[in-house]
């Protein structure tokens, strides 16, 4: 605060401060070319394109690291955070990565309020970009504790399940649907049937749903949901407080409450994936593609399918996109693991046979077993 006589209060220095961090943040996007959009090999006979908007190739590594630059620019500009301003955030997985990382550029502290049972390997990628982990010992408390915790150090708590449908231009400004728009103006199918991803926050799928209504696009929006999650239930049954209480095991999507981002009434099409389905199409999906991804990408791949088969069965052609949200290389312990998914009960087997047989013939018939 600058001291100009009485009567007047000047704050206007910290601007200078701000408008460098804005600055960095800036020139980190611009440093960072577009992700790429792959296109999936399916059979040329069947006339409909898939495509696999790669997030995975973000500094970060993750789809998360367009959320974490848009919230930080939202404390920004909002003047939630400034010069020494300590950030906090309720995550344990790739959003605190993420937000650690854009932290860590602006030297400001981060700090990630986690459950304690986080693994040893999740924690090192936060401390790898400079964060630190707060731990609670009852995963639901990460909310009220990273808001504490920020109220004590003077912090500002990005608080990502909330802010993150508003953190984000979803007109445009190069948001991830106006980059897929662009990105598919020579193909084919220009203007896809459908777009597919899951939803975490929510925040993905309420941009790209508001992006397709406000550009007038016929696309239509699918939001795949994993097991435990409430986002399903809550847009079966129209209950916005909608809870299961238990959390995903498809790390970066699905939620124990339906989160303040979610915006269902921009979502054209909901499906329940089971876990081992989405185990199943990862595992598919890497080997097509001959690299590792992770679970919510099977899970996106499983709704793709199902999409994909449903245009084969009705004769209609055209393009289907989806995410690939991250790498396969954080879950070589898990997801990948033969002995993990005996130890949680998972058994891809019968799902697998499923992608096989529409891998082959284009029929989509997913039962459990085979």
């Amino acid at each position: 605060m600058t001291d100009v006589g009485p009567g007047v209060v000047d704050r206007s220095a910290s601007r200078d401060w701000v408008d460098n961090a804005v600055r960095l943040i800036e020139a980190d996007a611009q440093r960072s070319a577009d992700t790429h959009l792959l296109r999936y090999p399916l059979p040329v006979g069947w006339g409909i394109d898939l495509y696999l908007k790669d997030e995975s190739t973000h500094v970060t590594g993750s789809l998360k690291h367009r959320l974490a630059r848009s919230l930080f620019l939202y404390g920004l500009c909002n003047g939630a955070i400034g010069e020494n301003t300590p950030v906090i955030e309720a995550s344990s997985g790739s959003t605190a990565v993420s937000e650690a990382y854009f932290a860590q550029l602006l030297g400001l502290d981060f700090v990630a309020v986690v459950p304690r049972r986080t693994s040893p390997a999740k924690v090192a990628l936060i401390e790898a970009q400079g964060g630190r982990c707060h731990y609670v010992d009852r995963p639901p408390e990460i909310y009220t504790e990273a808001e504490r915790l920020a109220d004590e150090l003077g912090g500002c708590y990005l608080d990502q399940f909330t802010n993150a449908e508003r953190a984000t231009d979803w007109r445009g400004n190069n948001n991830i649907a106006e980059s897929i728009f662009e990105q598919m103006r020579l193909e084919r199918n220009p203007v896809p049937d459908w777009i597919v991803v899951g939803a975490g926050t929510g925040g993905t799928s309420a941009t790209i749903g508001r992006y397709i209504r406000y550009r007038r696009h016929s696309t239509r929006l699918a939001v795949v949901d994993p097991e435990n999650s409430a986002f399903f239930g809550a847009y079966e049954t129209g209950v916005a407080d909608y809870a299961t209480g238990m959390p995903s095991r498809i790390e970066g999507i699905g939620r124990p409450r339906v989160e303040p981002s979610f915006v269902p009434q921009v979502v054209d099409r909901m499906v329940r994936v089971p876990d081992a389905a989405s185990i199943a199409a990862m595992r598919h999906g890497s080997a097509v593609l001959g690299r590792r991804v992770g679970g919510s990408t099977g899970t996106n791949l499983w709704g793709a399918f199902g999409l994909i088969g449903e245009m084969l069965a009705t004769g209609r052609t055209g393009s289907v996109v989806t995410l690939l949200c991250d790498g396969g290389e954080r879950y070589a312990d898990t997801y990948y693991s033969d002995d993990w998914l005996a130890a949680a009960g998972l058994d891809a087997s019968g799902w697998r046979a499923t992608l096989e047989k529409f891998a082959a013939t284009g029929r989509w018939e997913p039962r459990e077993g085979g």
